[in-house]
């Protein structure tokens, strides 16, 4: 792993994300009535696209949105503008970390067949509506009647398969914008979060962007890495990234398996696994170290498995540090689908070994306080700890006593960061591996096991209670 060309500047990279900021800023104050610096960050837009197909129709766009009088039409131009630089600096990234890692490249994007979303386009023109209303206000001029705009569409949308991407997304946004209402009274604004939420949100009205990937099947051994848990208040997710060798002698793949589900507020820690475990027999595979045979599992253009209990069994056991070391190395990455080529997306398995360990602002390493930061030949690489799962024994301090770490490569607020899955500790002069998917099938370390008897009974209770609640 060359780790000193993680830190090379990447040309261009600044100027796309600076174009990309001066738009944003302009969603602030909305485009009802657009000031001078306004119309500044439009024309940086329409200047960061030149020379490219958009050119025409953005700078169009930026002219009419400059002066108050733009369409729907013209804001879908800017939406697919400015998703066009964040894809490519996601494609620069992408390719950099390619170089670092000196892995196959992904293959082109293929996609699935259309999902029929045109039968609706109605609703898809209302959607459309909403978001360029809000883009007219700006996140300033939010308020309860704009954002509860909203709420019929998403209704309607709910039923149709076809629309409920699209649909969970509204929604999701709606919230968020409801929790901030009034915006006038707003003192920080989260612009470039609602500004990616609007553009995706928008794109996705257009008959075919909600197509699928193009899905196929599988056959093979699956050799897991790690667990990256994702943790909302009423939701989580697992996904579980591995190493897919085909039983054909193939090419082996990074590919993805994921498992989502609702979650009272009070279900944390290593109680997630409760609502969890039970969907997924990958996650029982992974906490006991073993491979998954798959038999015609689907799999998607993307790298995700579509995951199917009935398709996989448990394997042999299978080291993850010994898989990281022999199979990583040559797994070639899944290619991403055009609407998904963000910088956000970036979460690359990579394995780190033979650094030192600093801790940033303190002066012993053990110390808990400060954030992590490897010295990897003499380059710092900061460890994002705020990502490692409560859910799990993977700590800070485990990762500041390692000698290796497996982990997640991703890039934020112009760096690039280790989001730790594993890490290797020697003990007793023998190394020892810490998982933060230890407890994913089960546990039985103390901690583990204390904090999973007191969610199995907070579980219990919400299951009784819901159940008397349906039986009213």
């Amino acid at each position: 792993m060359r780790a000193d060309l993680l830190f090379d500047d990447i040309a261009g990279l600044d100027e796309a994300l600076a174009a990309v900021d001066g738009f944003d800023a302009v969603l602030v104050g909305g485009l009802l009535r657009p000031r001078p610096a306004q119309a500044g960050g439009l024309s940086g837009l329409a200047d960061a696209v030149a020379g490219t197909p958009l050119a025409s129709r953005v700078a169009e766009a930026a002219e009419k949105a400059s002066a108050g009088g733009g369409d729907e039409g013209h804001f879908v131009a800017l939406a697919a503008a400015r998703t066009a630089l964040l894809g490519s600096v996601h494609d620069a990234l992408v390719a950099r970390v390619d170089e670092v890692t000196g892995r196959p490249v992904a293959d082109p994007w293929a996609a699935g067949p259309d999902s029929g979303e045109e039968r609706a386009g109605n609703l898809l023109v209302a959607a459309r509506g909403w978001l360029c209303d809000l883009a007219r206000t700006g996140w300033q001029g939010i308020d309860h009647e704009l954002v509860g705009g909203a709420a019929p569409v998403v209704s309607a949308m709910l039923p149709d398969p076809a629309l409920r991407r699209l649909a969970t997304l509204l929604d999701g946004f709606a919230a968020e914008l409801a929790a901030c209402c009034p915006g006038a009274s707003l003192e920080r604004v989260p612009v470039r979060r609602w500004a990616d939420l609007w553009a995706r949100a928008l794109l996705l009205t257009l008959p075919g962007a909600a197509s699928g990937p193009a899905v196929g099947e599988v056959s093979g051994r699956l050799l897991p890495l790690g667990v990256d848990v994702q943790e909302h208040a009423t939701a989580v997710q697992a996904q579980v990234h591995a190493v897919f060798e085909p039983a054909d002698g193939g090419v082996s793949r990074l590919v993805r398996a994921s498992v989502s589900a609702p979650k009272p507020d009070t279900v944390v820690g290593a109680g997630l696994w409760q609502v969890l475990r039970p969907h997924m027999s990958l996650l029982a595979a992974v906490g006991e170290g073993r491979a998954v045979d798959l038999d015609a599992m689907p799999l998607t253009a993307e790298g995700d498995l579509l995951w199917d209990d009935s398709r996989a069994r448990a394997g042999e056991p299978a080291d993850v540090f010994a898989t990281a070391r022999v199979a990583l190395p040559v797994a070639a990455a899944c290619a991403v689908s055009p609407l998904d080529r963000h910088p956000v997306r970036i979460a690359v398995p990579v394995l780190v070994e033979g650094y030192g360990v600093e801790r940033d602002g303190v002066e012993d390493a053990r110390d808990v306080a400060g954030g992590v930061v490897l010295d990897v030949a003499g380059c710092r690489l900061r460890v994002d700890t705020d990502r490692v799962p409560a859910a799990g024994p993977l700590t800070p301090q485990a990762v500041a006593s390692s000698g290796a770490c497996l982990g997640l490569l991703r890039w934020d607020a112009g760096e690039f960061l280790l989001q730790p899955l594993a890490v290797e500790r020697t003990v007793r002069k023998k190394p020892v591996a810490v998982h933060a998917g230890a407890w994913a099938g089960g546990t039985s370390d103390k901690a583990g096991a204390r904090a999973e008897k007191a969610a199995t009974d907070a579980v219990v209770v919400l299951r009784e209670r819901a159940g008397k609640l349906l039986r009213k």
